[in-house]
């Protein structure tokens, strides 16, 4: 009878490491962060790496970039741009009626910088959105768990009123109601009270100055161009280009998800870098 050869040790587990080694499947399923895409719902656009991967999402001021702003009478200031030389620009989305999910995708995966001004008719769907656009797809598809998704993408919530109304139309306590009642309605939903105001169309009065601060308002966030369906911007300035320290104005409106794509692509390739607004009116001493 033929002796039995026994391997060595080592030599016996290095056999069953190679054995091992060639039944295991060829695809292996890698360990990713939290927060971070899975290779099949990468963007087919990648965003461009910041310094700051892992805090607040956008381009932070430098020192001395930005000049203080001032207060006048004591009442929040109104600002339409943020002063300063630097080719970055800052996104503003307000209403609420088309919540696309594509939309909060892009935000969370490209960390892209973005604050909404939430009107609490169009987030609940009461009345009639919007037809700029088209016909609608995701209206009132998430009511305020679609902002909670947002606040979670690390978009800053803010006040857009209840209803949506011209306030030099209304008395200083109806404009009050309109301005505490939203700021009330998010604190509910949100767990946070916003800061920031957006007035309808852009109309304001002192009446309104005065309400908005008694609501706990710190500034009054206005805009200098508008993007239009197709990701298209309507400039507000006679030469038609983007201008350091631009905010825009978005709507959720149909097709968000491909006009923000469209928007964010031609911003990057202009030269120009999204900022964080909540940093850069921080720096401006805007108290926050």
């Amino acid at each position: 009878m033929r002796a039995l050869k026994i391997m060595p040790r080592p030599a016996a587990v290095a056999c069953v490491l190679a054995l091992l080694a060639a039944c295991a499947p060829a695809e292996t399923t890698s360990i990713r962060r939290p927060g971070t895409a899975s290779p099949a719902s990468t963007p087919s656009t990648p965003a461009r790496p910041t310094a700051t991967q892992h805090g607040p999402p956008g381009e932070q001021p430098r020192a001395g970039e930005v000049r203080p702003v001032e207060r006048a009478g004591g009442l929040p200031p109104v600002i339409s741009s943020i002063p300063t030389r630097r080719k970055v620009v800052f996104l503003t989305i307000d209403d609420g009626w088309e919540q696309d999910p594509g939309f909060v995708e892009q935000v969370r995966d490209r960390r892209i910088p973005i604050t909404a001004f939430a009107m609490r008719d169009a987030v609940e769907a009461k009345g009639t959105p919007d037809p700029a656009g088209g016909p609608g797809k995701y209206v009132g598809a998430g009511k305020w768990g679609y902002f909670r998704q947002l606040r979670s993408a690390g978009v800053a919530i803010e006040n857009h009123t209840l209803t949506h109304p011209n306030l030099r139309l209304l008395s200083q306590d109806a404009q009050r109601r309109e301005i505490c009642g939203s700021s009330q309605v998010i604190r509910k939903e949100l767990g946070t009270r916003p800061t920031l105001f957006r007035p309808p169309f852009g109309n304001y009065n002192t009446g309104t100055l005065r309400a908005a601060k008694s609501c706990g308002i710190d500034a009054v966030l206005l805009w200098t161009a508008t993007v239009q369906p197709g990701g298209k911007i309507a400039y507000q300035v006679p030469d038609k280009r983007l201008r350091p320290g631009d905010i825009l104005l978005l709507h959720f409106r149909p097709n968000l998800a491909r006009d923000f794509r469209i928007l964010v692509d031609k911003i990057e390739r202009r030269g120009f870098e999204l900022g964080n607004l909540q940093a850069y009116l921080a720096a401006m001493a805007v108290d926050r």
